[in-house]
């Protein structure tokens, strides 16, 4: 069986199941091999209800009382049912199961687990899974993959299929010889396979994981390095001056840029008039100052006569750093005559806009990937400028920067990345950091709060919003799937309807909508139309709307703090007071000392060292993966020490410190990569 065998040929998979698998994007077997769980689940024995802990993931072994109470509040079906064992009771609710009335029948008794919360004094489960007794004694002491899913498409089944494919797969996939993985301790390609989907135990678990993050840092950082061999020291075909353009525009700023930025700042200049091309990567927390930076590489380049692009990862903010740019244009007379292009512009429009970027009339393009379109044509790019370049990668950069005549790059990111592992990651750019913010900025007030204190929370919600307000509220599913105890977007989009007035508008958003469908939440969001925006991770990037002052985070111990710290730089963007509400639903000691570091800290930098100093490989399949750069399993936080090592690996690979044979066998093997195995060039 070969990496570009389709799924079908899996026994059981018809035509009707290979559709929900595509909306999956999984088409072949390989690429179902390659579809790692999104956590593991290890099944423990039932304790008393007398017994259970607040705030963990707990079952019990209850039998209903009585007839399930169901009520309707809008939209929202909701069912409670209370259970009792020989030690007390407890109270069930769940949520848009209507059903279940004809499942939790009187006297019928279960397995129910899910996160035990408390009530006052009583103790309750929310949206529990529920488990026929023989069922889950057959689940204990197992670890259980599982996988994000689509309506229709079961946990089961893909298990399932994964079963067969991996028996049936036999395509040589191993591209390290056996005294190489000795060398960095690693598994065999298909034994990690094997262990990932299904493990034996934790210990082969961590080892399969291990072999898969390695192999994610390796492909990635070989790509880099051999593309900054080709790049590096290319000569700067635009030579640029200062001119008076940029002092008078600094000049008549109602504020005056921080040492952080002056330093930047000087370094982009040197880097111009340099002999050597820039590629220079601005690191800065969210809110200090990198876009009027990158407007001033821009004004000093068409003021040297030549034109500019701006590449952000969103509509919506390619349209906020168009129109403010725009503003900035009006106000104080650059000479900045800019463009947008995206891809919801009309035909017209767009072939408008080529015309104009072609003859020179427009010397500033800013847009999304519709700016590296092959229509796109310019009469003399001379400079980059990515924001939030991982959202991007080196081959849309690449391209990019194709346009002109090796023109200047520069890349700036909010990701706050310790220095150490920027080097890594970043090896083709010379890196800056600006790591001050604005005085005028008032610091966010955090608080991180277990789930007793959702009721005051909603109550602050609704009070910010009364006084003219907005807020979001973040959760880490999309809909109801296999992990009922995570507040998912689109039921809780519906709790909320419930819970706050009527007349507070509330919108849900996440990955899986369509772009336009996004991009029309983000901007009535941004026009206030929407008061409450619940969202997935999918807002960490792309929306600036400075009248938000609430962000409210659950399952905030899903995530790694530095992406917590990421959706909080969403609110404190304008003039008012802004708060960040951290829910977990672990109040354990560990748990809460973690997310404190947000409280007491709103320097992006030092909590992503913080962050990398405690997710050791106790957290590896407890945190959510925040996505950084978009590897699959990897967490450049948690997997240091491997990226390290990667990292160490590739440069020996590269510098023939290995047998020739192993090192061309590697080198080999990641030139013939199918196209359906992972693509990091695209990361």
């Amino acid at each position: 069986m070969s990496d570009t065998t389709p799924l079908q040929q899996l026994k059981g998979i018809g035509d009707k199941t290979a559709r929900l698998f595509q909306k999956l994007h999984i088409d072949t077997v390989e690429q179902l091999l390659c579809y790692f769980p999104r956590d593991y689940e290890t099944f423990h024995e039932s304790v008393k209800i007398s017994e259970t802990i607040t705030g963990r993931t707990q079952a019990v072994l209850g039998t209903v009382v009585g007839m399930p109470n169901v009520k309707k509040v809008r939209n929202l079906t909701i069912i409670n049912v209370l259970i009792k064992d020989n030690t007390g009771g407890m109270q069930l609710t769940f949520f848009n199961m209507p059903y279940l009335k004809n499942v939790l029948r009187n006297n019928e008794t279960f397995v129910f687990r899910g996160i035990v919360q408390a009530k006052g004094t009583a103790k309750v489960m929310e949206q529990p899974r529920i488990y026929k007794i023989q069922e889950y004694n057959g689940l204990l002491k197992n670890i259980q993959p599982r996988y994000g899913l689509t309506k229709g498409l079961s946990n089961q089944t893909i298990l399932k299929s994964m079963k067969q494919a991996l028996v049936d797969y036999v395509e040589n996939t191993e591209k390290y010889s056996d005294e190489f993985r000795k060398e960095y301790d690693l598994m065999k390609y298909k034994e990690a396979l094997k262990g990932m989907h299904f493990p034996k135990d934790m210990e082969s678990l961590i080892q399969a994981r291990r072999r898969i993050v390695f192999d994610e840092f390796f492909d990635f950082l070989y790509y880099m390095r051999e593309n900054k061999e080709q790049s590096e020291q290319l000569s700067n075909e635009y030579q640029m001056i200062e001119t008076a353009d940029t002092v008078r525009f600094l000049e008549q700023l109602p504020y005056e840029l921080t040492k952080a930025q002056k330093k930047v700042w000087a370094e982009i200049r040197s880097d111009l008039n340099s002999a050597y091309c820039m590629n220079r990567l601005v690191q800065g927390d969210v809110g200090s100052g990198k876009t009027i930076i990158a407007i001033l590489a821009l004004l000093m380049c068409v003021a040297n006569g030549y034109q500019g692009a701006m590449m952000a990862p969103t509509e919506v903010l390619a349209t906020q750093h168009y129109e403010d740019i725009c503003e900035y244009v009006k106000r104080y007379h650059l000479q900045l005559r800019p463009a947008l292009l995206v891809g919801s512009m009309t035909a017209k429009e767009k072939r408008e806009t080529y015309e104009k970027i072609a003859t020179g009339e427009v010397n500033l393009v800013i847009g999304t990937h519709a700016v590296i379109q092959d229509k796109v044509v310019f009469k003399n790019l001379a400079l980059v400028v990515t924001d939030e370049q991982h959202r991007f990668g080196v081959r849309q950069r690449e391209i990019l920067a194709n346009k002109g005549k090796n023109p200047h790059v520069l890349v700036m990111s909010a990701t706050p990345i310790p220095r150490t592992l920027a080097i890594i990651l970043y090896g083709d750019l010379q890196i800056s950091v600006i790591d001050e913010l604005p005085a005028e900025r008032l610091p966010i007030k955090n608080c991180v709060v277990n789930t007793n204190f959702r009721k005051k929370a909603y109550e602050f919600i609704e009070a910010e919003v009364r006084k003219g307000r907005q807020a979001y509220v973040i959760c880490p599913m999309v809909e109801e799937g296999d992990m009922e105890e995570l507040e998912n977007v689109v039921d809780y989009a519906e709790k909320l309807r419930s819970v706050l007035p009527q007349d507070i508008q509330i919108a849900s958003l996440h990955g899986k909508m369509k772009p336009t469908e996004k991009n029309r939440i983000m901007e009535e969001f941004s026009k206030h139309n929407i008061d409450v925006l619940v969202s997935t991770t999918v807002i960490e990037v792309g929306i600036n709307v400075p009248n938000s002052t609430v962000m409210m985070v659950e399952n905030a111990e899903r995530f790694g703090l530095a992406q917590l710290h990421q959706l909080r730089g969403r609110v404190g963007r304008g003039e008012h007071q802004s708060y960040c509400i951290f829910v977990s639903t672990k109040d354990n000691k560990e748990t809460m000392e973690r997310l404190n570091i947000l409280n007491h800290s709103n320097d992006g930098f030092y909590i992503a060292s913080e962050d990398m100093k405690l997710r050791g490989p106790g957290d590896l399949f407890g945190i959510r993966q925040s996505g950084e750069f978009a590897f699959k399993m990897a967490d450049i936080y948690s997997d240091s020490g491997i990226l390290k090592l990667a990292s160490e690996a590739v440069n020996r690979v590269l510098d023939g410190e290995f047998p020739e044979k192993d090192c061309e066998r590697i080198k080999n093997f990641l030139k013939n990569t199918s196209e359906n195995k992972v693509d990091f060039r695209t990361i």
